[in-house]
């Protein structure tokens, strides 16, 4: 595995993400019929904008260079884990798994309930299943998914 840390995002981090969010959606979003070159561009990179808050934002650094980013939106009845791409190059490496496990593990330590949603036939779903998601609900775009806390052991 690489050498990799995470760091608070800031507001200069949204271009990147944005960027990085593109490249990683496009092959599911081609399968789902759902790419659009200009609709991604502008309308869903403005609405990743408008919605990044970078205080519940990690990016992944990897040697030094921006390689992904996660977010853990605090909700009323959960968290929600959003924002969670890696560049391609590195997915498969171990590293999502690694970074995946620090806001879970304070979610569990928390009794706090985790949400997601992935596309539907995106292989991320199955890191999320060994991590403890279970389906919640889907339609033929989203796959809702839910972790309930798991119990933490004290010595």
């Amino acid at each position: 595995m690489a050498d990799w840390m995470t760091r608070p995002a800031s507001v200069a981090d949204v271009e990147a993400v944005a960027e990085l969010r593109a490249v990683v959606l496009r092959s599911d979003l081609e399968r789902l019929g759902r790419y659009e070159e200009q609709r991604v561009r502008q309308r869903v990179r403005q609405r990743l904008r408008n919605g990044f808050a970078p205080a519940h934002t990690w990016v992944i650094e990897v040697d030094g260079t921006f390689a992904g980013c996660v977010s853990l939106r605090p909700a009323e009845d959960a968290h929600w884990l959003e924002h969670f791409y890696l560049a391609p190059h590195l997915q498969g490496s171990g590293i999502g798994t690694a970074v995946l496990r620090e806001p879970l593990d304070q979610c569990d330590r928390d009794g706090t309930l985790v949400r997601l949603n992935v596309l539907q036939g995106s292989p991320a779903r199955r890191l999320y299943e060994r991590h403890g998601f279970t389906l919640s609900t889907e339609d033929p775009v989203d796959v809702f998914m839910v972790r309930t806390a798991r119990a933490v052991r004290t010595i």
